[in-house]
């Protein structure tokens, strides 16, 4: 049985804990650590989260800080086809949107949730149960100069677009790898934004996600600029 783990003391640990795991089903992982084997529904995809995060040792959990706060390593488990292809859009963080006005690339949650990624891909078996999908390779990733370009271009241009009171008018389709859709528990939630007048207005939570397209990506080339 694997007990629930201390966080790794470095990142060679870790790596080594994360490479340690690829073969295995989300069954096999439940069985290990003793939990309950996740069967279905919409909170598989959490389970599955919850699972890797506690046979690597992670410790923040839904906090802002990367789960691995001493390593400034964030995990992202990232289910994909056989072929590797993601299937959704990845959740990077929140956004404060009556802050959006002062944000700042450099000091954002977002850059620091994507300084330095474990990718742990999370295969789909088709036709069988969700328990049975199985832990992949591990990738950790860390942006490169000109992949961090882009990321701050596009931060900055729905940041902005967001101070500026459009956020309602925001959709999917704007940013190039760095997408804002909305993030809440239920449709009845809400936050406060920046109106078009300059009021404040209660808007439904927003968070970035990262693109199939990117992630795709940089799963098979950390260094890769798609279009």
């Amino acid at each position: 049985m694997i007990s629930a783990l201390k966080p790794p003391r470095d990142e060679a640990e870790l790596r080594c804990r994360a490479a340690a795991l690829a073969g295995l089903t989300l069954a096999d992982l439940a069985r290990a650590l003793g939990c309950a084997v996740p069967r279905g529904g919409v909170r598989t995809k959490g389970a599955a989260g919850a699972l890797v995060e506690r046979a690597l040792g992670a410790t923040a959990g839904s906090t802002s800080r990367p789960d691995f706060p001493h390593l400034g390593i964030e995990l992202k488990t990232i289910p994909v086809e056989v072929t590797g292809a993601p299937q959704e859009s990845t959740f990077v963080c929140s956004i404060s949107l009556s802050d959006a006005d002062r944000a700042e690339w450099e000091t954002s949650r977002a850059r620091a949730k994507l300084a330095c990624v474990l990718w742990v891909p999370i295969i789909a078996a088709p036709g069988r149960p969700s328990e049975e999908r199985r832990l992949g390779a591990p990738r950790l990733w860390r942006p490169t100069d000109a992949q961090e370009r882009v990321l701050r271009a596009d931060f900055e241009d729905l940041m902005g677009l967001i101070g500026i009171g459009a956020v309602e008018a925001l959709t999917a389709h704007a940013g190039r790898w760095l997408q804002v859709r909305p993030k809440a528990a239920s449709g009845r939630s809400r936050t406060l934004a920046f109106g078009r007048d300059g009021e404040m207005i209660a808007a439904l939570p927003r968070g970035f996600y990262l693109r199939p397209s990117f992630t795709g990506a940089i799963l098979g080339d950390p260094a890769a600029i798609p279009a």
